[in-house]
Formats: structure tokens, C-alpha cells, sequence
């Protein structure tokens, strides 16, 4: 049987739950339909780290005060879906801290040195498992497993086909889907915008060894803590989507990691996710620029980050209110 929800969010990473729980909470029934297993979210370490993010990529005071205004919103998101949100700050490490210091300042962000380095108070982290599982559970969420073969344009509603055959109706979807390439059945204009999308290949692998008190990140490697022990990552490899794991990689990441802590540990796990990026490192996010299709897509290595923020922008494009001062700098007509 057909279902007709309000909404439905094809996808169910950080983006795409933020905004089914962004429109549950405003009273909208809201289906999220997804394949399961894991995704760039899911693979990820869960910082939500405005400052050293533009930091290390030297992003503009613009850029800056965008993402700190994105971290803002996690509290709130916290307390709504009781998520523990660890406000532990982060620590970098590298040349000339001092000029580096003085960057962070420069751009808004508090910080002090330390050996080696410095300490920002204005980087924090959540878990990622609790925090996708209770935004999925969020009120007026319904989540399905289910991979969307096709989309098909009925007038004032959109048909959604799974390859099992089953179908849903909805006025309004929302693509969620990462760096999948566009599904069939999409207008060309959209079309064109999702298959625009760079995949950025990221692997991370946990490790088992001493906690550090909080995220510790250089050039080209960060630690952080885990259930266990700790994750250090992360690759950037634009261009890929394979999913398999690259042991030599693994191995230089976890030894660029442990010597950031000074110590020794145990690696396991190795994981693998393809994240999506548009050629300006924002998301896009909002009004897709044809009757009910809105995108919440492509954060660069910023899920977590950006992801109340898109919810919010995504959710105001569906219900027509005016938008927030970041809706612009997210629109995805902004590529087309």
C-alpha cells in the first residue's frame, strides 16, 4: 500500500535527519527513506569544529562567523533529543603556533597556546551512533529502509518508487542522498546540480589506546575520541567512491596519530565513506528551483557541523518563511 506523507527525505545521514526532525518538531509528518547500512555520517568523528575547520583550510571571517553561527544551533538540538554534546574544545598542533594563534583570534575564535601548539575552547563533538539514531526516532519521523529507484512528477505531488516496487506520494521531497548520482526521473535542472557534487573518499580506523581529553588535530591527521579508544582519520581523496579499505593508508594515518599523542595502541576497525562537496565547501541546501524538490547535500567533511543549520534552511524553503541570513550562501541555485 501507498503511503502520503508530508514530506519525504530521501537519505538519512546528518543532513538529511537534521531536517526530518527540524520538520517533525514543526508538526510535519515526515518519512525518511534510506538503504541502511552506513554512510558518510555514520563514518565519521562527529566534530563540530568551526574554529579549526577555518583554521587549517584559512577560510575568510566570513566563512568563519557562518560556521560558528551553524555550531550554535547544537545545543538546542542537544537538549531537544537528548544528546550529550561534548563542549571539550580541541587541540591543534604544528609550525608556528603563535601565527596560528593569532589567526584563530583574528577570526573570532578563542584560543590559547600550549606546547606545541595551541587549545581552542570553541570546537565540540558528539556521537554520532546516539545522535543518528535519535534523530530518527525524532517526533514525526518515520524511517524506512529502502533504496529510491525513481522519482516521477505528477503535478502537485511526487511519486517515490523503492526498486521493490513500493511507492509513496508526497507534495514535497527532500534529496538527502550524499554523493549518489541523481536518481532517475529528476528535472534535467536538478539533475545536473546533484550530478555536479564531487565524492571526497574519507577513511578513518579506531584505535585502542589512551583517551585524550580532547580532539587533537595537525595537517592532514586528527584524533579523536571513541568508544574504546580512539578514531584518527581522515583522508581526502576527491574523485573516489571506492569503499575498500587502503591498509598502507591506514597504517600512515595511525602512526601520524599516535605520535600526535606521544603514545602507542592497537588499531581495528577501518572504515570507509564517500562524503559529497560543492567547488565552494558549503552545502547546498534548500529550494531546488522546481515544485516541491528541496536538496540538503554536499557539507565537505562539515556534517555535523552544518547540520541543524541546513535542517533549519531547508525546513523554512518548504513551509515559504522568509529565510535565515545563511540561506543564501546555501542555495543551490548558487551552482546552477
Amino acid at each position: 500500500m501507498a503511503s502520503s506523507p508530508d514530506v519525504i527525505v530521501i537519505g538519512a545521514g546528518v543532513l538529511g535527519l537534521c531536517t526530518a526532525a527540524e520538520l517533525g518538531a514543526r508538526g510535519h509528518a515526515v518519512t525518511v527513506i534510506d538503504p541502511g547500512g552506513a554512510n558518510a555520517s555514520s563514518v565519521a568523528a562527529g566534530m563540530i569544529a568551526p574554529a579549526l575547520e577555518s583554521l587549517l583550510d584559512n577560510l575568510s571571517p566570513e566563512r568563519a562567523a557562518l560556521l560558528k553561527r551553524a555550531r550554535d544551533l547544537w545545543p538546542a538540538v542537544a537538549g531537544a533529543h537528548d544528546l550529550k554534546l561534548h563542549r571539550d574544545g580541541a587541540d591543534w598542533r604544528g609550525p608556528d603556533p603563535d601565527s596560528a594563534l593569532a589567526r584563530l583570534h583574528a577570526l573570532g575564535f578563542g584560543g590559547r597556546s600550549v606546547d606545541g601548539g595551541l587549545t581552542t575552547p570553541d570546537d565540540w563533538r558528539i556521537d554520532v551512533g546516539p545522535a543518528l539514531t535519535a534523530l530518527a526516532r525524532a517526533s514525526g519521523v518515520t524511517t524506512v529502509r529502502g533504496r529510491v529507484a525513481r522519482l516521477a512528477d505528477e503535478g502537485r505531488r511526487w511519486r517515490v518508487e523503492a526498486g521493490d516496487g513500493r511507492v509513496w506520494f508526497s507534495p514535497t521531497v527532500v534529496l538527502a542522498t550524499g554523493a549518489e548520482p541523481a536518481i532517475p526521473g529528476l528535472p534535467d535542472p536538478v539533475a545536473a546540480i546533484v550530478s555536479g557534487v564531487q565524492p571526497i573518499r574519507g577513511q578513518l580506523t579506531a584505535v585502542a589506546t589512551a583517551v585524550p581529553p580532547r580532539v587533537i588535530r595537525a595537517a592532514g591527521v586528527y584524533v579523536a575520541p571513541g568508544e574504546g579508544g580512539v578514531v584518527i582519520g581522515a583522508t581526502m581523496e576527491p574523485g573516489r567512491r571506492d569503499l575498500e579499505p587502503d591498509a598502507a593508508e591506514s597504517a600512515h594515518q595511525v602512526e601520524a596519530g599516535l605520535a600526535l599523542l606521544g603514545g602507542t595502541g592497537e588499531s581495528g576497525a577501518v572504515r570507509v565513506g564517500i562524503r559529497g562537496a560543492t567547488a565552494d565547501g558549503l552545502p547546498l541546501a534548500g529550494p531546488a528551483g522546481a515544485p516541491g524538490l528541496h536538496l540538503a547535500l554536499a557539507p565537505r567533511r562539515n556534517g555535523w557541523l552544518m547540520g541543524p543549520l541546513v535542517g533549519q534552511v531547508v525546513a523554512d524553503g518548504i513551509e515559504g518563511r522568509a529565510p535565515v541570513a545563511d540561506a543564501a550562501a546555501l542555495d543551490p541555485l548558487r551552482v546552477a
